[in-house]
């Protein structure tokens, strides 16, 4: 079976109602903290994608059982202790940062040595911003060339708290600290750049000893020690990632109308929504309400004829990270020039996906001015394009895979996109829902 598409006409208007993948963030956090909650922890709609599936291998790597029954996931949680640390033991996170780095955290007590691995994309991504702190711990950590994976990991039973300044607004790291402190004898003080805050919202629901104070470009957390975790019975919301793809499908498609339904709009992940709205894009969230902590809503888009260019905010960037690359083809359409700054953390994803982004709208006709932290987009409202595109040797990135079919579908051309099998580490069902849209 190939495993690429051919695109060669456009997407017709559509007025349609869908329901996208549970979200990745939080099915992930679910699967690691129910692994350590004193007894049985249930989910529905968690997301059944590659990724999830790394984290779920992982506790099962070290003694938890987790099991299916009908569409209902069970973890039967042994406490905070409850991990059985063999001799011998490797983990695979796949293709998954935020396994990779979040386990991590929940290893620092392993007398015994584990061995952390991933594929080839994540084995190239930088370890050492984690490695480092959870050092400062007690534990031992090696790492390939002293950043990359494999690595290994032994804990310590004396684990020391620490002062941990985040200046990346990487909430993989946040969140494996936090992860860490709650094993820790001690208080744990992070500073940390703005970023996702699902584990905080979570440890909050939990009643777990976190304490939290915000300002204005950056949050002070306090983490004590925790003996007890609840368990989670949790219907995971849609993931507002998987959304932008839909949502930009929508504003870029003439005459079209999309709901999506239960996104989860956590404030730190709608960077995209506010970065639409600048942009001249007509959507509303719908039905709002609390579900554990987490803002759910259903989100109402409609086509938009005149985008207009952006001087993109810095402080959205954060909660929009793993968008960029489809928020850049709404700049191509908009008239005048946009520009978007800082953003080197865009290329320590899965692919260099900033350079992506770049490449993408270039093959497409639109110029571009490309730094190693920018990136200038001369928007053409009148863009056609009347060519053949081929996307392959990407590093199987699932964001580059499906921002290029979103290209392909919107501005028209003969498209090759190679590597579609890439969608099951985060978006299984995303050419389904293309197809129902097309019907």
């Amino acid at each position: 079976m190939s495993n690429k598409i051919i695109i060669r006409k456009k997407i017709k208007s559509f007025n349609r109602s869908i329901t996208v993948n549970g979200d990745k963030s939080l099915s992930i956090r679910w699967v690691l903290l129910a692994s350590l909650a004193n007894g049985i922890s249930k989910a529905t709609n968690l997301l059944e994608s590659e990724d999830v599936f790394a984290a779920i291998n992982a506790v099962k790597k070290l003694g938890i059982v987790v099991k299916k029954k009908k569409k209902t996931y069970v973890i039967y949680g042994k406490g905070i202790n409850g991990y059985n640390y063999k001799k011998g033991i490797t983990i695979n996170a796949e293709n998954s940062g935020t396994v990779g780095r979040l386990i991590l955290g929940l290893l620092i007590n392993t007398p015994n040595k584990i061995k952390l691995i991933g594929d080839q994309s994540l084995s190239r991504r930088d370890f050492k911003r984690v490695g480092d702190p959870l050092k400062k711990f007690g534990a031992s950590i090696h790492l390939k060339k002293k950043k990359f994976l494999p690595l290994t990991i032994v804990g310590s039973n004396k684990l020391k708290p620490i002062k941990y300044h985040e200046k990346r607004g990487s909430a993989q790291c946040k969140s494996s600290i936090i992860f860490a402190a709650l094993r820790t004898e001690g208080t744990t003080y992070i500073k940390a750049k703005k970023s996702r805050n699902h584990t905080e919202l979570l440890c909050k629901y939990l009643k777990l000893p976190i304490k939290l104070i915000k300002h204005k470009k950056y949050d002070l957390i306090e983490v004590k020690k925790t003996n007890n975790i609840k368990t989670i019975n949790y219907k995971i919301p849609s993931d507002i990632s998987s959304s932008a793809f839909f949502l930009v499908l929508t504003a870029l498609t003439d005459n079209s109308k999309l709901i999506i339904r239960n996104i989860n709009i956590n404030p730190s992940r709608i960077g995209i929504i506010s970065i639409l709205k600048l942009m001249g894009v007509n959507i509303k969230f719908k039905n709002t309400r609390m579900y554990k902590g987490e803002r759910i809503s259903d989100i109402l888009i409609k086509s938009t004829k005149n985008l207009k260019s952006i001087n993109c905010p810095t402080n959205l960037n954060s909660g929009a990270i793993d968008e960029f690359l489809v928020i850049f083809l709404l700049a191509a359409k908009a008239k005048g020039i946009s520009t978007f700054n800082d953003l080197s953390e865009l290329n320590q994803k899965e692919s260099p996906r900033l350079k992506w982004g770049s490449k993408i709208l270039n093959l497409m006709g639109i110029r571009t001015f490309l730094t190693n932290n920018s990136i200038k987009i001369f928007g053409n409202p009148n863009i056609k394009i009347n060519k053949k595109i081929i996307i392959n040797n990407y590093l199987k990135d699932h964001r580059v895979f499906m921002t290029s079919v979103i290209a392909a579908l919107t501005f028209g051309g003969h498209w090759e996109i190679h590597d579609k099998d890439s969608i099951k580490t985060s978006f299984p069902s995303f050419l389904k829902l293309i197809s129902q849209l097309k019907k």
